[in-house]
């Protein structure tokens, strides 16, 4: 039992270790945002319209929570 909640707890760690990743393979600028034009053309099927309406404080970029909630 004891195992299993070990091997949880990774793999738990690792899923936001995997999320933080995403986003820095995204913002190829390293600017610690991603652009439109960072975020299409690793989801080139992401419309404006999504990239906008997850932009929440309409920056025209997306910080790593507002990344990580269009990705939710």
């Amino acid at each position: 039992m004891k195992r299993f909640f070990a091997v949880l707890a990774v793999s738990v760690l690792a899923i936001g270790a995997a999320q933080a990743a995403d986003f820095a393979e995204v913002d190829t600028d390293a600017d610690g945002s991603v652009s439109l034009d960072e975020a299409v053309s690793m989801m080139p099927d992401l419309t404006e319209d999504a990239f906008l309406s997850a932009d929440a404080n309409a920056d025209g970029a997306l910080s790593a929570d507002e990344f990580a909630s269009m990705k939710n």
